[in-house]
């Protein structure tokens, strides 16, 4: 079972390498296409403007058919001997209500205010899949640097054991300090089928992210920035101009607001119009009906509901408007921690860059110099690889940290 799994990660691995080259770029354009959490939210905004193209829709004409004040006797439908007419009608009405056109347009604006909010809400869905996208990226590039890494540094190990080999054969070394090297070397193994996974674990979810085949086989560019942010000013007003959750607010205010001219246009009368023609029976003339019709739903007795939305509607607008503020505030206070953490950061890196590493290198070409000339143990000389190995590796692992921290800050700040 180990060997299937061993040989699937290097044709993976293989695959990886003749894959198509895709930047981060790239990645993000077609997660912005293809992305089916984004035609969810397209289909419901087409869905929400077509619903509003029949806001100024009137109520369907009433039309009925029948006998009227018509007495159950038939007899008395006929006309009388002394020249009396029949009784009974038969009538034919038809009745149309006419729509308030403000209440139409005020209809017709909500509808259309509604697709707006939706919209604002499929930008922050966007600047999260982004997000996610950003991290699996950078962590597959400092994976790629980690096997770099681990490459070299079983180059030196093997360099190491072969010497001891031959140091043990002439009685010039101690047997103890190569099987440590020998070991160290099959953690190296270890360590690198485990990275191995993670890049193809990475590459599926990047796949997936793009709404495509999961095993499509694709390389990246391992060059990476740190973006600087240090003349940023993170108030509350920038926020409101970037965020789209908080413009979302903004929407759903809006919405709010055309919401309570919808249920005050609703208060106001509907006029109709009902005509009716009857046919008499036995003689009776022909006779007609015009009436003019109104609704009343500003009645004490018909109105409380509407009256009691707008007022619900007004205070609901002020706690989202206090909502906004909040949120703007925590991303100010958010944004100016994270942009300090990567101050932290990059200071970490330079020591690292300028002291630590390279100090470490000398230390161990020094000490491999004196173990060449017999003045020093391979467990010196281990000792100072495996010291040198462990810090490129904990570099790297800062450098992941800085980039994560750089995406959580673009995330605040919904930068693609």
């Amino acid at each position: 079972m180990k060997r299937v799994f061993a040989v699937f990660l290097i044709l993976g691995v293989q695959q990886l390498a003749i894959g198509q080259a895709l930047q981060l770029t790239d990645i993000l354009d077609s997660i912005e296409r293809h992305h089916p959490i984004l035609k969810m939210y397209d289909a419901e905004i087409q869905s929400m403007d077509a619903v509003s193209k029949g806001a100024r829709n009137w109520m369907a004409p009433e039309i009925s058919s029948g006998f009227w004040m018509t007495p159950y006797n038939l007899n008395l439908w006929k006309k009388g001997n002394s020249g009396s007419t029949g009784m009974g009608q038969y009538m034919i009405s038809a009745e149309q209500m006419f729509p308030n056109e403000k209440y139409q347009v005020a209809s017709e604006n909500y509808q259309r205010a509604v697709s707006a909010a939706a919209s604002e809400t499929k930008k922050s869905w966007l600047n999260e899949l982004f997000a996610q996208t950003k991290e699996n990226y950078y962590a597959w590039i400092i994976i790629e640097k980690k096997l770099l890494v681990i490459d070299e540094s079983d180059r030196l190990l093997e360099l190491m054991i072969s010497n001891a080999e031959t140091r043990y054969k002439n009685g010039l070394g101690k047997i103890s300090a190569y099987y440590k090297a020998k070991a160290a070397q099959g953690h190296l193994a270890k360590t690198k089928i485990m990275l191995q996974n993670d890049a193809l674990q990475k590459q599926i979810a990047l796949n997936t992210l793009m709404n495509r085949d999961k095993l499509t086989p694709f390389s990246i560019d391992t060059t990476y920035s740190f973006a600087d942010y240090s003349s940023e000013a993170f108030d509350s007003s920038m926020f409101y101009n970037k965020r789209s959750d908080l413009k979302a607010i903004d929407e759903n205010i809006r919405l709010n607001f055309l919401n309570q001219q919808l249920e005050a246009e609703s208060l106001k009368p509907q006029f109709g119009l009902q005509f009716a023609h009857m046919f008499g029976f036995g003689g009776l003339p022909e006779q007609f009906t015009l009436m003019g019709t109104m609704k009343i739903p500003l009645a004490g007795w018909s109105s409380k509901q509407s009256h009691a939305n707008v007022e619900g509607l007004k205070w609901k607008a002020i706690s989202m408007e206090n909502q906004k503020q909040v949120l703007a505030n925590e991303y100010s206070g958010m944004a100016y921690g994270l942009r300090q953490d990567m101050v932290a950061k990059k200071k970490q890196l330079l020591l690292f860059e300028n002291s630590i590493i390279p100090a470490l290198r000398r230390n161990y070409q020094s000490t491999l110099l004196a173990y060449e000339q017999n003045t020093e143990e391979l467990f010196t000389l281990y000792d100072a690889w495996e010291t040198l190995n462990s810090s490129q590796l904990e570099y790297l692992d800062q450098v992941q940290e800085l980039l994560n921290t750089q995406v959580k800050l673009e995330k605040v700040l919904e930068i693609k």
